[in-house]
């Protein structure tokens, strides 16, 4: 890659490290960047994945005040997102790479659509969540059961999961809304490292180290800066750029494979 590239990939990392730790759907940036840029379409994914776990574990450090208090509600979810990642991640190297190149322009547009449909899910969710009144047993089983799902969706590709986890987790939880925030990095962060984890044990091949790396540089300061400061920012400019990139990636998807 020349200089430009490599700082596009880098900058890239650095607005999916922010937006994970904030609204989610980081992959929506940096995986169409890298495709666009000739990186193939599984190798792109794969290393994507690796890099953006270090965006997971600043945003987490970064919500910590957060997530005082919630151990145990942490501890009960996140063996769902480590059994779903473990599997999204086999799935991805089991099925053909022609499988994923199918099926990843739909799940863009879904992760577009979650995108945009983001803020009306979580009104919603909002006006039947009362914070404070003990959750029902079903709503508990029914949200390990939708984090084991979204775990994996997020181990085979992953974008716009924390829009997921956050529609999941306000619409069955009566904890209040940041927290809940702070357990969606967390529940994020797992799900990256186990499936990065997978795919550097099972098929370290597909592992591009530069472009990792590149990603993984720029999602470390967007961690911090999406803990930080990144709620201050207009939620509608976020989404407005992650729906034109990603509307981008499936153009070159599905007209210029």
């Amino acid at each position: 890659m020349s200089w430009w590239e490599v700082l596009l990939v880098v900058v890239a990392g650095v607005w999916a490290g922010g937006i994970n730790t904030v609204v989610g759907s980081g992959t929506l940036v940096t995986f169409p960047t890298l495709l666009a840029l000739g990186v193939p379409p599984v190798t792109a994914n794969v290393s994507n994945s690796v890099g953006l776990v270090a965006g997971g574990i600043t945003g987490t450090w970064g919500y910590l005040p957060e997530l005082k208090g919630a151990g145990r509600f942490v501890a009960r979810l996140v063996p769902m997102s480590l059994l779903g990642a473990v599997t999204g991640a086999l799935l991805l190297l089991w099925l053909p790479p022609e499988a994923f190149e199918a099926v990843v322009p739909v799940l863009i547009g879904l992760g577009v659509l979650l995108v945009i449909l983001g803020p009306r899910i979580q009104a919603w969710a909002r006006r039947h969540h009362v914070e404070g009144s003990p959750d029902p047993a079903w709503h508990v089983v029914a949200l390990m059961a939708g984090v084991l799902v979204a775990g994996v969706y997020g181990g085979y590709f992953g974008a716009a999961q924390g829009v997921i986890l956050m529609g999941l987790l306000s619409t069955l939880s009566t904890e209040p809304i940041q927290r809940l925030n702070g357990i969606k990095n967390v529940l994020g962060m797992v799900v990256n490292a186990v499936g990065s984890l997978v795919f550097i044990i099972v098929s370290p091949e597909l592992v591009s180290w530069p472009v990792a790396l590149m990603v993984g540089t720029g999602a470390l300061l967007g961690g911090v800066i999406g803990a930080r400061v990144g709620r201050r920012l207009p939620p509608d400019v976020l989404r407005a750029v992650i729906v034109v990139i990603g509307v981008v990636g499936i153009v070159k998807m599905v007209f210029f494979p």
